[in-house]
């Protein structure tokens, strides 16, 4: 009997055959049965009730929803913005020849990244709280207040608190990148704008960002992704419904509370689906934004 061999140019498909089969058994198909699943109305016990498109037509008319977009869009926005401002800031002075310790900066800028979000947010949930809260206490020791504040009532103020804790857990990882996108730059780009009598805002303003852009378009259109993902945060500070008022209730977070407090897995799925177009929708509108602006 002759063996069969393997050819050589098809070997490399068991190597990347793993991968694929990991991708198809744990992403693919639970995409699939989720898009299936929107179409039906399903408790998790009972047989699933074909519907049809009445989950999405509930969707566009659901006041939560429209709430949750609006906190999503809100605390995102404010986190995204100062979250890319400090990153090139920061990575522009750390890399200036003159700044010691630009190793040790990095990393203590990057150590909230490797924090969990849930850590945080219970630890500024404990900060912030009324009865106990060491806000409370140090405000009080300084006669700032008279009286400890409920400050989990004011939606707007926690709102902001959720947008500092994303901006702390993250610009450390934009530092980063930007750090790695200034040093491709060359030198003589720089010390030629030196040489014209640009100071260092203007090197920054003129010079940096124009050619960061590919790099600033990248991070922000990951910010957008994953500022429109947040859950933990505003879980582990709220509650599962989003207090007070479903103030810091995101679209993910009335996913969660639709299908695993709920049990409507079919609406649930539904609103899945309508995270991963508004996801889309802003992406792209931010890359022709940025697409036409170059164009110009």
């Amino acid at each position: 009997m002759h063996k069969r061999r393997i050819s050589p140019a098809n070997k490399g498909y068991f190597f990347i055959a793993p991968y694929f089969v990991l991708f198809l058994v744990f992403c693919l198909y639970p995409i699939l049965y989720t898009l299936r699943m929107s179409f039906m109305s399903w408790d998790g016990l009972s047989d699933p009730v074909f519907v049809g498109l009445r989950n999405y037509q509930r969707l566009l008319g659901d006041h939560v929803f429209r709430i949750a977009i609006f906190n999503t869009v809100k605390i995102s926005l404010v986190a995204i913005v100062f979250q890319m401002a400090c990153g090139i800031g920061l990575a522009f002075l750390l890399n200036q020849p003159h700044i010691r310790l630009r190793g040790q900066l990095k990393a203590i800028y990057y150590f909230p990244n490797l924090v969990t979000a849930v850590s945080l947010g219970i630890l500024f949930s404990l900060l912030f709280d009324w009865q106990g809260g060491s806000v409370n206490r140090l405000l009080m020791a300084l006669k700032l207040i008279g009286a400890p504040v409920n400050w989990k009532l004011n939606a707007g103020f926690m709102q902001n608190v959720i947008s500092f804790i994303l901006w702390l857990q993250y610009f450390g990882y934009y530092v980063i990148i930007f750090t790695a996108g200034i040093k491709g730059i060359e030198n003589d780009v720089l010390e030629a704008a030196q040489i014209d009598g640009a100071n260092r805002f203007q090197q920054l303003v003129r010079v940096v960002l124009p050619l960061l852009k590919p790099i600033v378009i990248y991070a922000s259109i990951v910010a957008i992704i994953g500022g429109m993902q947040i859950f933990d945060l505003n879980y582990a500070i709220g509650t599962a419904m989003g207090d007070p008022n479903y103030g810091t209730m995101s679209m993910v977070l009335y996913m969660y509370t639709t299908s695993f407090v709920n049990y409507n897995y079919g609406y649930g799925a539904a609103i899945s689906y309508g995270l991963f177009l508004l996801i889309v929708l802003f992406s792209v509108i931010y890359l022709r934004m940025t697409v036409k602006k170059e164009a110009r």
